[in-house]
């Protein structure tokens, strides 16, 4: 195992991604064999479309992944752009944000192996907004299947949050067993405490699914 790697390993915790040696030895990762395929893949989005798209997370599985949890849209701190609190251009429960920290502990809840998951988005550019046009949505599902012929492995999507879950219909002819779940954020927590803590126990029933 090379150093950089035992290095990130060390640094699986959430919120570490607010450390800039954490954030730089998951971009020394970027080059290992499960995680390169994909860090090409969002390169090619980045190119074709303009826009900025984070990182896939090298500790999780990469193409080895058999679950695939798509959110909706990048945020900020996934953001490396230097506005205000730096991000960490990586798309990973470890970003230093509540999302992300939730998303981190719901995955231990659910009992979920780190290495059997992947993260992404339904859009996978952040524009500077969180608003999804009918025209993002379309073209984002395109590139999520151009994903899926890269993930082997995959069995499960887990579909988070109401405006991921708005892609169902167009990933029903995959073959791939779709499940729904509410968002990780601090306004579902504070408007639907009952759907909050539900989401552990679906993306448990998901990796059983698995």
């Amino acid at each position: 195992m090379r150093h950089t790697e035992r290095q990130a390993l060390n640094h699986d915790q959430p919120r570490s991604m607010r450390f800039e040696e954490v954030r730089a030895a998951r971009r020394a990762m970027l080059d290992l064999p499960h995680i390169r395929p994909l860090a090409e893949f969002a390169a090619d989005i980045r190119l074709r479309h303009g826009v900025e798209v984070p990182e896939f997370d090298p500790l999780d599985g990469g193409v080895g992944a058999s679950m695939l949890f798509l959110f909706e849209k990048p945020g900020p701190m996934t953001s490396d752009v230097k506005t205000g609190r730096t991000g960490s251009g990586f798309i990973s429960r470890d970003n230093d944000d509540p999302t992300a920290e939730a998303t981190h502990h719901f995955m231990k809840a659910a009992g979920i192996p780190r290495a059997e998951t992947i993260t992404w988005n339904v859009v996978p550019g952040w524009n500077g907004t969180r608003k999804i046009t009918a025209d993002e949505l379309r073209e984002g599902v395109a590139e999520v299947e151009r994903l899926v012929t890269l993930l082997p492995r995959l069995r499960v999507v887990v579909l988070v949050g109401k405006k991921a879950g708005r892609a169902a219909p167009l990933l029903r002819s995959s073959g791939l067993l779709l499940f729904e779940s509410a968002h990780p954020s601090p306004l579902v927590r504070a408007s639907r405490p009952d759907a909050w803590t539900s989401i552990p126990k679906i993306w448990a029933k998901a990796a059983e699914a698995c």
